[in-house]
């Protein structure tokens, strides 16, 4: 059978005669940890959709034991005989199983602290316990149990109540347990009432009652989270939760970036000083000057009419996709180019994602007629044509969909996903065609700069807002000031960075991980030891990881057992 294409040959051959260290199974499809990896990420599915409920001891004890035995196996390995390839493999799944295990330690030790709140848990675990095997249960006997879990649920909140200010991670620990508490009893009443009628008979109207009384209970447990948050409500609605700056520095050197907050943020200040230079050119350009607002003013108003969003994104598309090809920057597989496609944003989720998302599919935020007038003239003008010129390519090709397709394809084992190595490849694309000259005019600038400023800002704006020194509204002003986001999308950015499900780190994320494959690309490209395309297709095809283990892997980097992140990849003296 005929394949589509046989990159991995043709690049085999080419960067064996490229790269200055040869590394004879960088384009293997496996590796000495295949399979345990694969192994693991079967039994942590089957484990995971058995042991549901949140902070359960229960579920903490079996995850402690599995995570311990894949250690155990794991090190059983032969890693001194590995090549640099599988010694990735090892040294990453064994930093995540061991921070699955502290984080199993962390949670233990917060819900000790906040046992006494919860006197009527392990009842409620025993009978979910029985549940999953469909044990039959007594139904009297159930609805006196209820009850009296209703009397201790109300001597628990007043216990809760009069407790001094919590910890922020205890208090999000109780409101967690408490959720997991209320879906066990969810999953017990739903499976035995109306099949069994002794249940159906004595149990409702107890389940009822305690079910009423821990939503009561969670909502105490809610405001408690809000009271131990450092940063408040500041009249932004937006209630997140700052995670302080020892927690920062952990996550950091979990991701391999061995950088402090206070360091990524002089990183931001620098990178903005290089926006606000090249923002000024542009501008001059344009006839404005050194009012760069007046000129990215100008550039906001050349919005396209209502429903012709759709025909501009096709048209961008095709002129990135051009622009690649006519460069010859990367392999892109021809189903890879038939299967993405569009679809409209929802008003509900434009206010947490003014902009576009994407990835196989590209998701279009653009007014709909049932906005209000200003914010449909925010929408447009912050989805204009040249604002657009970056998000397209970041989102569809070479950014995230061409990440995935290629994910689903090559070293599929992996599962090391890392939104350093996710946005920032998106972002870096970004860099590289400005570099190469994609804007096609000092209007096409000022719109790439406005997203170059934006990543700078996210930086600055998420880590001083989780060092506890802005509040929401300050990180808003400061994209409206700053960068010149229309202020519902500015709102909207910010809900979507605290409370919007993303981790601490994610949004200084992109700069970042932009900045290391920028200086692995220095390293390999500029340097002549690989093309652009053999550079950007070797690392599709290594899959998601830290971009510090893809230049190891690059590199035929020779890795010790006690691997720890050195790589300094940002260049002070700029590009």
């Amino acid at each position: 059978m005929k394949h589509l294409f046989t990159t991995p040959l043709i690049l085999l051959v080419v960067t064996r005669s490229v790269l200055a260290q040869p590394t004879p199974d960088l384009y293997h499809q496996t590796s000495d940890v295949h399979h345990l990896l694969t192994q693991y990420e079967a039994d942590w599915g089957s484990l995971s959709r058995f042991y549901t409920i949140e902070n359960s001891p229960e579920r903490r004890e079996r995850l402690k034991t599995f995570f311990s035995d894949y250690v155990r196996q794991l090190q059983q390995l032969d890693f001194d005989r590995m090549s640099t390839d599988s010694r990735v493999d090892y040294l990453l799944f064994q930093r995540n199983l061991k921070n699955e295990l502290l984080e199993l330690a962390n949670e233990e030790k917060e819900v000790k602290q906040i046992q006494s709140w919860f006197p009527f848990a392990d009842k409620i675990y025993a009978l979910e316990k029985q549940r999953r095997r469909g044990l039959p249960l007594v139904a009297e006997q159930v609805a006196a149990e209820l009850n009296a879990i209703g009397r201790e649920i109300v001597a628990a909140r007043q216990v809760a109540e009069k407790a001094e200010k919590p910890d922020p991670a205890v208090a999000r620990r109780a409101e967690g347990t408490a959720k997991g508490l209320q879906a066990a009893l969810k999953s017990v009443f739903m499976f035995y009432n109306a099949y069994d009628p002794q249940f159906s008979w004595w149990v409702p109207e107890p389940y009822r009652q305690t079910d009423s009384l821990l939503t009561t209970y969670m909502v105490l447990l809610g405001k408690k989270v809000r009271e131990a948050a450092p940063t408040k409500d500041d009249g932004s609605g937006i209630a997140g939760i700052a995670v302080g700056r020892e927690e920062l520095l952990r996550q950091l050197a979990y991701e391999m970036i061995p950088y402090s907050p206070e360091d990524l943020i002089d990183i931001a200040n620098r990178e903005f000083a290089w926006c606000d230079r090249e923002l000024l050119k542009a501008s001059k350009e344009m006839g404005f000057g050194t009012d760069w607002k007046a000129a990215q003013e100008k550039v906001k108003n050349t919005t396209v009419p209502a429903g012709k969003q759709p025909e501009l994104i096709l048209r961008l598309y095709n002129e990135s996709v051009a622009f690649l090809k006519q460069k010859d920057l990367i392999t892109i597989p021809p189903i890879a180019e038939e299967t993405w496609r569009m679809q409209m944003m929802s008003p509900a989720r434009q206010k947490v994602s003014p902009f576009f998302l994407g990835g196989e599919t590209i998701l279009i935020s653009y007014p709909t007629s049932t906005m209000s007038h200003e914010d449909k003239l925010m929408s447009m003008r912050g989805n204009n044509p040249h604002f657009s010129r970056s998000t397209v390519h970041h989102e569809l090709i070479a950014g995230h969909h061409l990440q995935g397709f290629m994910n689903n394809r090559y070293k599929t084992y992996r599962h090391f996903d890392t939104p350093f190595w996710t946005e920032g490849w998106a972002l870096y694309w970004e860099m590289i065609l400005w570099d190469l000259g994609f804007p096609q005019s000092p209007e096409d600038r000022i719109g790439m700069l406005f997203w170059r400023m934006h990543r700078c800002a996210r930086i600055i704006f998420s880590l001083n807002y989780h060092l506890g020194k802005w509040s929401p509204q300050q990180c808003i002003d400061f994209l409206v000031d700053r960068v010149g986001h229309e202020r519902a999308n500015a709102e909207g950015e910010v809900r979507r960075s605290f409370v919007g499900g993303y981790p601490p780190l994610y949004q200084l994320a992109y700069m970042t991980g932009g900045f290391q494959f920028y200086g692995l690309k220095k390293e390999l490209v500029d340097s002549k030891k690989m093309t652009y395309k053999q550079f950007h297709d070797a690392i599709l095809q290594l899959n998601a990881m830290p971009v510090e283990m893809i230049r190891a892997i690059l590199t035929n980097q020779k890795l010790s057992r006690d691997f720890k992140t050195s790589w300094r990849f940002y260049e002070k003296e700029g590009k």
